[in-house]
């Protein structure tokens, strides 16, 4: 049973810990969609009127608005991809694995436990008294012991 409540304690710790960095990891990416955000509100305010006021020099405008905006878009699909390609897998594969190792120990103590039960069931439709006599003579002796000791340390 001590392994058991020692598993379970496992189990509860890689969990926060698994959490804790997913956390971490999703704070992390919602800072870089606001930074994509961000980037791409100003790349609208500043490179767009920038851009178009040079592109329209040359060409007309409608296509210097075209590719201002485009210039636009590809920047924030970068910045979106790296937001996308941060994943806590790396960092938690330990946790997960410990906690992995865990629940099998858990499904193998409760087996043992449970095949336990089983013969002990088996064991008292064979031999009911034969079982039962260990547990009984020594619960028999420890109270004994104990109305023994009792007895010596009364002060008559």
């Amino acid at each position: 049973m001590n392994r058991i409540s020692r598993n379970i304690s496992i189990i509860l710790r890689a969990e926060r810990l698994v959490a804790q960095r997913q956390l971490s990891v999703a704070a992390k990416r919602t800072g870089f969609y606001a930074a994509a955000g961000l980037a791409v509100g100003l790349a609208v305010i500043m490179l767009n009127v920038a851009g178009f006021f040079w592109l329209s020099e040359t060409m007309s405008k409608s296509l210097a608005a075209i590719i201002v905006a485009g210039v636009n878009l590809v920047l924030a699909v970068i910045l979106a991809l790296v937001a996308n390609s941060m994943t806590a897998e790396s960092d938690t594969s330990a946790a997960v694995e410990l906690r992995d190792m865990a629940l099998h120990d858990i499904e193998d103590e409760v087996r043992d436990n449970f095949a336990e039960a089983r013969n002990t069931i088996v064991g008292l439709k064979r031999d009911p008294i034969g079982m039962l006599s260990p547990d009984i003579i020594s619960t028999v002796l420890g109270v004994l012991l104990r109305y023994a000791r009792r007895g010596k340390n009364k002060p008559d």
